[in-house]
């Protein structure tokens, strides 16, 4: 049984320590990862893991919305602080192009916490003005977009539906949104316009129960499962330091969810993630 982790850190600081361990624990269970990048240093660090193990590790390049501005960031498992970087169109495309590089990503918009030094739709209009950038450089390089999305916590909708009218806007919708944590009516949207969702160690935590049931209606041929680690362990694991082999846990999730076999769930989202990443 393989499982693909479609969206994955490793190329983050968080494994500087033990890497190598983290990596072999991956490849002898037989996976496949995508090692996502955040903006400029992890995106070129993503192509190095996917140039050392070719075949075992993709990348996907792009500049998170939150490196947009200087911020601490007070994730559970691991709190930073961001590096602020402008978007350089022609350093990112030329990263596009890079072997191993299967996607665009993750780019989008997060509205979950804004900065207190920066007037708050003077903030929101700079991711957007960032992420269709991004859009279109993806529809330059013919590859599907990695999805980041998060809203306010008081309206869980509104970033999710502001991101879509961006890609309406361009008319793009070869892409997955990672991590989704939002309605079941916004998820509905996003697969009405051909769009993949996929789930991470969110689903199987205890007051995930509106999202369970989003993970209950996406059909199978249109979903993927991912860990985000070092981010989000499942709640076996939760507060822990997250890492791809636990994408298993997720795919077990969905396997009850869905009242389906697990096997099922593997052969089918590693169809998807193959399907749709171009994987080789």
């Amino acid at each position: 049984m393989e499982l693909i982790d479609t969206h994955c850190h490793l190329n983050f600081n968080a494994y500087k320590d033990d890497i190598d361990q983290v990596v072999k624990r991956t490849l002898d269970a037989g996976m496949r990862v995508i090692n996502v990048g955040s903006q400029s240093t992890t995106s070129q660090r993503a192509i190095d893991m996917a140039a050392q193990y070719p075949g075992k590790m993709f990348a996907a390049v792009a500049l998170h919305p939150i490196h947009l501005h200087t911020m601490h960031v007070d994730e559970v498992e691991i709190p930073f602080t961001t590096r602020e970087e402008e978007f350089d169109e022609k350093l990112y495309d030329k990263l596009a192009q890079k072997p191993g590089v299967v996607a665009i990503g993750e780019c989008g918009l997060d509205y979950f916490r804004i900065p207190g030094d920066i007037d708050e739709a003077e903030y929101i209009k700079k991711q957007k003005d960032v992420f269709l950038k991004h859009v279109e450089l993806a529809q330059r390089r013919s590859l599907p977009l990695i999805l980041h999305c998060r809203s306010m916590k008081d309206d869980p909708e509104r970033a999710y539906l502001e991101m879509l009218e961006v890609l309406q806007h361009a008319n793009y919708s070869r892409g997955v949104v990672h991590c989704y944590g939002s309605t079941l009516n916004v998820a509905k949207k996003f697969l009405d316009v051909g769009f993949m969702i996929s789930f991470t160690g969110i689903i199987t935590f205890p007051n995930a129960k509106e999202l369970v049931e989003v993970v209950k209606f996406v059909p199978l041929d249109r979903m993927m499962v991912e860990t985000d680690a070092p981010y989000l362990a499942p709640q076996q694991f939760r507060g822990k330091r997250n890492e791809p082999l636990y994408v298993k846990y997720v795919a077990e999730k969905v396997a009850e969810t869905k009242s389906v076999q697990l096997e099922d769930v593997a052969r089918q989202t590693t169809e998807n993630a193959e399907k749709f990443f171009g994987l080789q």
